[in-house]
């Protein structure tokens, strides 16, 4: 196995996903298992599953940054759905989410 496809390995392992659908109803349950993935060490997050949200996705997302950054590592932000990207836009937020689409 090649030295990039073991960090890319690396990556995925400290990786958890979003789920299909964060909006208001769900935030809080969200936003606490995401919060527990990253004291247990992930350092990124994968929207590809996310299909339904509202703003209440925004405020999760920059809650999990800020745990990450407490803990001294970033938070990888990957596969943000394009809606989401422009309500983060709309809301002035967009460059605080380190996401790549």
């Amino acid at each position: 196995m090649s030295t990039v496809s073991v960090e890319s390995a690396a990556r995925s392992v400290n990786r958890f996903e979003t789920g299909t659908t964060l909006t208001h109803a769900s935030a809080k349950v969200t936003l606490a298992a995401g919060l527990q993935r990253i004291a247990a060490g992930a350092t990124g997050v994968d929207c590809a599953p996310l299909a339904q949200f509202d703003s209440s996705a925004l405020a999760v997302l920059l809650a999990w940054q800020r745990a990450a950054v407490a803990r001294g590592a970033a938070l990888d932000i990957v596969n943000l759905p394009a809606g989401l990207a422009s309500l983060a836009q709309a809301y002035g937020v967009d460059t605080l989410l380190s996401a790549r689409h």
